[in-house]
């Protein structure tokens, strides 16, 4: 395989890029070409300021085989190996890109990494600072990286370690709504419909949409982070330069066909919203936010019992909470899984 360094976005090669991805064990849309495109250039929606691009393709007779894409940092977190030593991490880390892993075929994954570490080793302190470690976050646990890495970095007599990082649970979709539902807990597939049912028969107009006129999409993104932005923590998370990577991730998603922003309106008022993905036969759950004033409605239950009624209805093959632990999620029959955090020190 010949290694190329990239410290500029190798745009050119977008068709290539998501081409392989097709291919990979963790084909999400974290890791299309234009989605950390942007987030480089947004720097993760501010949460690098300062971050130096190192990605690196491989290729054999002048095929696209191999996507790292990394970003080389001083020191970023107090719980880092040696928090003083530089790092290189996956492009998307850490905080609004769920799953992460490098762009390769399983089969030519050995191969890979044996190539990668000696080359990404050759290039500290000359083409690269001398960075000292692999700080790989987000990796769903049943990515072959995680084996392979160990293995490449025994290889090479450095030091691997990985951890559980969070929870990530999904929901395997039946493809039919009362399926589903007796596949639940007895008590809250009760609660689901009681919910659903009590907005159906208050006499209050009710629907629910999903954003489908680009014209509209960013007054509708504005007021889909304006429900966000009714919980403290996330009015804090929405920065400026947050706010503008939301609106790039929901305009790039809108373009490439598989955004799903959902709407759920109550009197003609904005009660509830998820931002997600349609990607690959499941939906994707992003974020979401809701009104307050609206609480007695549960009008974050409603939009979801109803974006699983319409999953089901329309064959997808899974509802993806994503990272996060939340109580509800495993309320509507989420099943257990995670991302860890992969480290490899030279």
């Amino acid at each position: 395989m010949d290694f190329t360094l990239h410290t500029t976005f190798p745009e050119s090669i977008a068709p290539e890029w998501n081409v392989l991805l097709e291919h990979t064990a963790t084909h999400v849309p974290f890791l299309r070409h234009e989605y950390l495109h942007y987030w480089w250039s947004t720097r993760g929606g501010g949460e690098w300021p300062e971050a130096e691009l190192a990605v690196v393709t491989a290729r054999q007779e002048g095929h696209l085989v191999g996507v790292a894409p990394l970003f080389f940092t001083a020191n970023y977190r107090s719980d880092a190996p040696h928090p003083q030593n530089p790092e290189l991490l996956l492009l998307g880390s850490v905080e609004i890109s769920d799953y992460l892993d490098l762009l390769v075929r399983p089969q030519e994954l050995p191969a890979f990494l044996d190539g990668l570490l000696p080359f990404l080793a050759g290039c500290a302190g000359s083409q690269l600072p001398a960075w000292q470690a692999l700080d790989f976050y987000n990796i769903l646990d049943s990515s072959p990286t995680l084996p392979a890495l160990e293995e490449a970095a025994r290889r090479m007599g450095w030091r691997y370690v990985h951890e559980k990082d969070y929870h990530a649970p999904y929901i395997p979709l039946p493809g039919d709504w009362e399926t589903y539902l007796a596949g639940i807990d007895k008590k809250q597939r009760h609660e689901i419909r009681r919910k659903m049912r009590r907005i159906e028969n208050s006499g209050l107009p009710v629907r629910w949409y999903l954003v489908t006129d680009g014209s509209t999409l960013d007054s509708e993104v504005d007021a889909f982070l304006g429900l966000m932005e009714q919980d403290a923590e996330k009015a804090n998370f929405l920065t400026p330069p947050m706010r503008e990577h939301m609106h790039l991730t929901a305009r790039l998603a809108f373009d490439n066909g598989y955004l799903f922003l959902a709407f759920l309106e109550i009197a003609g008022v904005k009660a509830a919203a998820y931002l997600c993905f349609d990607y690959l036969n499941r939906i994707w759950v992003y974020n979401s936010g809701f009104t307050p004033s609206m609480l007695d409605f549960s009008p974050g239950w409603v939009l979801l019992g109803n974006l699983l009624r319409w999953s089901n209805e329309q064959q997808r093959e899974a509802f993806d909470f994503m990272r996060g632990d939340e109580e509800y999620k495993y309320r509507f029959g989420g099943i257990d899984r995670f991302v860890l955090r992969a480290v490899v020190e030279r």
